[in-house]
């Protein structure tokens, strides 16, 4: 997969894509990340790929004739998707939709945004991590390049790893345990150390139900509620 990421900070995707998963997954040609400059293209001494806004108003806006000819000279993969907190927003779904292609790209807003003809004639949509707003779009698109990059297959190595995570089937993941059995008093539940695989499994999808329940009930309504199913699963590790 490729991923193609038009910035002013190039370095800050460069060195983030660089670490960890990500960086491993590049140099095992799993995924091929670009950041490009967007002031290459730029003209002028100062390069400068922003001015102020018709109409008044504080801030700058980026410019048209710096970020189109910066995207039209990489020709990137596109969807291409401006990061705005106008966007749409951003989720697991949407993560799984983007690794299911070949690439897309990302556009960082900077400063008050960006000219609306770069909005609606280069980019093909916008995308939001949230009801917030941040200096720039490049922490947004890192967000983006993790979730999705992490769901290309080969990625996390194990690839039915993504399978059990949040959100993956609409509830919060269960909770984890490791070495030692026994810390401090706090003792790892019995039905995890029993072998009875298949009760195992039932734990943990209550113990998803149960987590999302009284974390993120907003997720149980989009579901549709809870089944007769879900009930008695709940009822049967008393979580009901």
């Amino acid at each position: 997969m490729r991923i193609d990421v038009f910035t002013v900070f190039p370095s800050l995707i460069d060195d983030f894509a660089a670490e960890s998963l990500i960086g491993k997954a590049q140099k095992n040609d799993l995924l091929e990340i670009n950041a490009h400059d967007l002031r290459a293209e730029a003209t002028g001494a100062h390069r400068s790929v922003d001015d102020a806004p018709f109409g008044g108003g504080a801030g700058m806006v980026l410019m048209p004739e710096p970020i189109f000819a910066a995207v039209e000279a990489v020709d990137p993969p596109r969807p291409l998707l401006l990061m705005s907190p106008s966007g749409r927003r951003f989720d697991q779904d949407m993560a799984v939709e983007l690794a299911e292609g070949d690439g897309f790209s990302l556009l960082c807003g900077r400063y008050e945004g960006v000219d609306e003809r770069i909005a609606t004639e280069l980019c093909d949509g916008a995308v939001s991590i949230g009801d917030y707003v941040l200096s720039g779009g490049e922490v947004a698109a890192l967000v983006i390049i993790e979730a999705v990059g992490r769901l290309v297959p080969g990625v996390m190595g194990n690839d039915n790893s993504a399978g059990d995570e949040s959100f993956m089937t609409g509830l919060l993941e269960y909770p984890h345990y490791t070495r030692p059995k026994d810390f401090r008093g706090m003792a790892v539940p019995d039905v995890l150390r029993s072998g009875d695989h298949g009760k195992v499994e039932r734990w943990r999808r209550a113990q998803a139900l149960a987590r999302t329940i009284e974390r993120r009930p907003d997720l149980i309504e989009t579901r549709g509620g809870l089944s007769d199913a879900d009930h008695k699963l709940l009822a049967e590790f008393d979580l009901d």
